[in-house]
């Protein structure tokens, strides 16, 4: 008789762990089929027909709506080339290398992936207006206060990601291969 009194405690045991299981498993970042590319991190799957479960969960819950894998992929930051988190009370440079893509976006948003409210009402810079230099190059200054050039405006909040949607990238990027590709280095400047 004592056995089947212990029965229903182990019962809720277990829902109560499995429960806690999936609850922990559909926080933060999908577990599987990364690509990391300096301090940028993508999901390429996560718009196409054969994601897996954990990343299909993970979408359902946060409500994103994931680029398809023909349209491009979405590169996210949460951190700097050093791997210190981005914080609005610094400034940053990005330069470099940008996307094989027909077209490419750069937005700063807050962590709980919502646009960063900010003065001058500008949520993010695209590949056909920035101000290049005569080989092609760019720079993107990423700060509070307004700069001179390519701006990036940060907001009052501190902490921040940086999400560059690239749109029709080469046939090599979307094949899945993502070498060679180039993506901005994202250097900190002063912080206040």
């Amino acid at each position: 008789m004592n056995g089947w009194r212990a029965l229903p405690v182990a019962a809720i045991a277990t829902l109560a762990l499995g429960l806690t299981a999936t609850l922990a498993a559909l926080q933060g970042d999908p577990p599987f089929g990364d690509v990391q590319i300096g301090a940028w991190r993508s999901w390429p799957r996560l718009g196409d027909s054969d994601i897996d479960p954990y990343a299909r969960a993970i979408v359902a819950v946060d409500g994103i709506l994931p680029l398809g894998a023909g349209e491009g992929v979405a590169f996210m930051a949460k951190t700097d080339d050093s791997g210190a988190a981005l914080d609005a009370r610094c400034d940053y440079r990005l330069s470099g290398g940008a996307p094989s893509a027909r077209f490419w976006t750069l937005s700063a948003y807050d962590v709980d992936g919502r646009l960063r409210p900010n003065p001058a009402n500008r949520y993010g810079l695209t590949s056909a207006a920035l101000l290049r230099d005569s080989d092609g190059g760019f720079a993107i200054e990423a700060a509070r206060e307004a700069r001179p050039g390519n701006w990036l405006p940060l907001g009052d909040r501190s902490r921040f990601i940086l999400v560059l949607r690239a749109y029709q990238l080469t046939s090599s990027a979307v094949a899945g291969a993502f070498e060679g590709l180039a993506l901005p280095a994202i250097v900190r400047g002063a912080c206040s």
